[in-house]
């Protein structure tokens, strides 16, 4: 079996657009991934297209050395851009090898180690959290962004604090609650936060401190926060790890499959975590095939936490795309291990051709008081 083609489609949704890759073979299997990267996604399949010579007219279950081949072999190392391309293609190589084989890709790294995936969603507004809960969810994340306000930082530390306040008389003392900080607070101002947040028992702490710098989270962790640090979306392979776990800086980590390197490098930097005994909470607020790949590898982890998924329209109007709109999606927050071969979803090609994404005219963004630039 050879790599015949490769196809790359950029399909748009509500607020953001979606990145597909196909591989396609001699022998009529086919296997999908997806290389999601939020602004950036032309760019994304653009790499697709570079990487290409490495993979036409190669045996596409030799994934290891396909991995090797287009991370090496560019000369340059990683990025976002290449590495978002490089974990779609694994993803798809290891769609095809599933289905050539007939096993779903867990079985194929070591089979499952837990009966299901455990997830949380999103939300901060007490209503809607009380909403789920009767729809099974237990677990929410937010964090403190107030759109289209520019606050000076102990006036958002004070908000979160009512926020969170909220949220946890809402839902009680059971449900877990975590605080997203989308790595926009130098490490004072990350810490007061964290100590504001303590009363109101958050599951974990996440990226309170711009991911320039991995180090830059010491003195958040210095601080003894009651409560676990998580941080590691936007590093990639178990190289960009190195530094926070050799150093136990966090409790918990978030590589982005979609991103990382795919689904064998996320796998391979939760073993690295495993020695340090930290655990792995995937970053997943991506589409169904980046959600399926997700799954696939969290079932195989040992030190696997909790992995996120999206509840909104923009995920609704891309699950249209999925031949089976119903795989795949959580209820009672949880979803349950598949059983189809490969990653176990198809897309329907003709929605997604239908479906093109227009480059976006203008770009909003989050300024300080004074008009400076933000993290977003």
């Amino acid at each position: 079996m050879k790599i015949r083609e490769i196809a790359t489609h950029v399909m748009a949704s509500p607020n953001r657009d979606y990145v597909f890759v196909k591989v396609a073979t001699d022998e009529g299997i086919h296997g999908w991934g997806e290389g999601t990267l939020e602004r950036k996604q032309r760019t994304v399949a653009t790499a697709v297209e570079d990487l290409k010579p490495f993979l036409l007219g190669e045996d596409p279950t030799r994934i290891d050395y396909l991995w090797q081949r287009m991370y090496r072999h560019g000369f340059w190392r990683g990025g976002e851009v290449v590495l978002s391309a490089i974990s779609a293609v694994e993803q798809a190589l290891w769609d095809v090898t599933g289905k050539a084989y007939g096993q779903p890709v867990y079985k194929l790294l070591g089979g499952a180690v837990r009966d299901f995936i455990p997830c949380y969603t999103h939300t901060g507004d007490p209503a809607v959290a009380r909403e789920l809960m009767g729809q099974g969810w237990r677990a929410f994340k937010s964090g403190p962004f107030f759109r289209g306000e520019r606050l000076e930082e102990r006036e958002i530390v004070r908000r979160a604090a009512r926020q969170f306040e909220t949220m946890r008389q809402a839902v009680g003392p059971d449900v877990l609650l975590m605080c997203d900080c989308h790595g926009k607070f130098r490490p004072a101002t990350a810490i007061r936060l964290g100590k504001a947040l303590e009363p109101y028992d958050l599951f974990f702490f996440e990226e309170p401190t711009p991911p320039d710098n991995p180090l830059s989270i010491k003195p958040v962790r210095e601080a003894g926060l009651a409560m676990d640090l998580a941080t590691g979306e936007r590093l990639f392979t178990k190289w960009g790890y190195r530094e926070l776990l050799e150093n136990q800086l966090v409790d918990v980590i978030q590589p982005d499959l979609v991103h990382c390197g795919g689904i064998k490098e996320t796998v391979k930097i939760a073993a690295v975590a495993e020695v340090y005994d930290v655990r792995v909470a995937p970053h997943n607020p991506n589409g169904p095939v980046g959600t399926a790949a997700s799954v696939h590898a969290s079932a195989v982890m040992p030190n696997f936490h909790i992995l996120e998924y999206a509840i909104s329209p923009t995920r609704d109007a891309c699950q249209r795309a999925v031949l089976d709109g119903d795989v795949f999606r959580a209820r009672d927050g949880r979803i349950e291990l598949p059983t189809l071969p490969g990653l176990g979803i198809d897309l329907d090609e003709e929605y997604l051709r239908a479906h093109p994404a227009i480059p976006a005219d203008s770009i909003a963004g989050v300024f300080e008081p004074d008009g400076a630039v933000s993290n977003v």
